[in-house]
């Protein structure tokens, strides 16, 4: 199957969990004897032309066009600020020029041609609507999430967006069966709807990978010694929930005193935290990185973790929960409103692998993940069974392999197909 592949994340650019499914899934599909063409944001300095790991890419060299965007902007995103204004711009931009870039490639008679098109979010969904138009392919969208659900109100020009993507769809992919749920309320036609749980490559996260003696050098490095070590990955911003985490901290404090939280991660509450900290006074306890590092040294975090809490308030799937329950790790999530993690995370039967919580309250987060830090073979054996749930549900391979079936069921559905499988342009 030849797919043309709109996604705002790739290698080497990543704003969060999307450029590393991206990254995971094509490489599955060209292991799966696929070709995949993947048309990409460009950060500024990466190459307009490449191939990644046997995946085509194009990065086509964004422009500025602020002079006479301002007048092609949508009432609501004037109000944005200044880098949201340039952020919608380069989005649209992105967009227009990459489908163009197909469009014309095929227009003009080259040989190769694509079976499908596949776009993720309203961040890639207009080169795949504008590319379908043009070239009379099959359609899938993918939506990882919402703009109702990742801000309080959300933009009426992103939900307009998001709504003309499930209605020009094939087909509608989305992560978790809470999410298919907030995309019926939304509008879309449940007919419309698979979904597919994102995966982890448990050979990468594989807690036996690093001996007692390197973990042990590891938190030595990274400031936490001997203490019982609670972990955080992911962007900080409110819908993650890390400010909830670091109120439960005094609580956690309480019980177990010399408890120590990291933090990984970077966004619009890096102020706000190293604010918390002072204010809630503990500072000797908590470790706050603001970087985004490598996934070798991401991988050793997990491994020197004693608990991961993710308290989410809004999290279609959480690949951060799934690469923690592969390195063995139990894991304290948020399980209210829109929850992927829920579906995750057992908590009952005669294989839990953490907890749910309420990811407004400081005193529930705490409660249980002071519970896991003061039993040690609890968080084994809830370890241990995350390891095995996520071989069983959560690889690559096995999304890979589903998705697949859903474009060649998409393919199928599509109308006006040549015998070969392509559509006469």
């Amino acid at each position: 199957m030849r797919i043309a592949y709109f996604v705002d994340e790739f290698p080497p650019f990543f704003r969060g969990g999307l450029g590393t499914y991206a990254m995971e899934i094509t490489r599955q599909f060209v292991l799966l004897g696929h070709e995949v063409t993947v048309f990409s944001h460009n950060n500024g300095n990466d190459p307009t032309h490449d191939r990644w790991e046997d995946v085509e890419v194009h990065r086509p060299l964004l422009t500025d066009v602020t002079p006479v965007f301002s007048i092609l902007n949508p009432s609501d995103v004037q109000e944005w600020d200044i880098k949201g204004q340039e952020f919608y711009q380069e989005t649209i931009l992105y967009n227009f020029l990459s489908a163009s870039k197909l469009v014309n490639r095929l227009v003009r008679g080259e040989k190769r041609t694509f079976e499908i098109l596949v776009a993720h979010d309203w961040l890639a969904t207009i080169a795949g609507i504008v590319s379908q138009k043009n070239l009379k392919r099959p359609l899938v969208i993918h939506f990882h999430s919402t703009e109702g659900g990742r801000t309080a109100n959300g933009s009426f020009t992103i939900k307009r967006i998001e709504k003309m993507a499930v209605e020009k769809a094939d087909l509608v992919v989305t992560v978790s069966y809470a999410m298919r749920d907030e995309l019926i309320r939304l509008g879309c036609s449940e007919s419309k709807i698979r979904v597919i749980y994102n995966g982890v490559d448990p050979e990468k996260y594989n807690p036996n990978r690093f001996t007692v003696r390197e973990i042990r050098q590891f938190r030595e490095k990274i400031g936490v010694g001997d203490s019982p070590m609670i972990f955080f990955i992911g962007r900080l911003t409110w819908v993650k929930g890390i400010d909830m985490l670091m109120h439960a901290m005094p609580w956690i404090l309480k019980e177990v005193p010399d408890a120590k939280l990291v933090v990984l991660g970077k966004g619009e509450m890096e102020r706000k935290l190293l604010d918390l900290v002072g204010t809630l006074d503990i500072g000797n306890q908590v470790i706050l990185n603001f970087s985004y590092v490598g996934e070798e040294e991401r991988i050793r975090y997990y491994a020197a973790c004693d608990v991961a809490v993710f308290p989410s308030r809004y999290e279609p799937f959480g690949i951060v929960c799934t690469e923690a329950m592969s390195m063995g790790k139990p894991v304290v999530v948020g399980g209210s409103g829109t929850s992927g993690l829920r579906e995750q995370v057992e908590i009952a039967g005669s294989y839990p692998t953490g907890y749910h919580i309420n990811p407004n309250d400081p005193a529930d987060i705490a409660t249980y993940t002071v519970r896991l830090l003061n039993d040690a073979e609890l968080r084994r054996k809830m370890g241990d069974n995350g390891r095995k749930r996520v071989l069983s549900l959560f690889t690559w391979r096995r999304a890979a392999e589903e998705t697949i079936r859903v474009y060649e069921e998409a393919i199928e559905k599509s109308h006006g197909f040549a015998e070969d499988g392509l559509a006469p342009l």
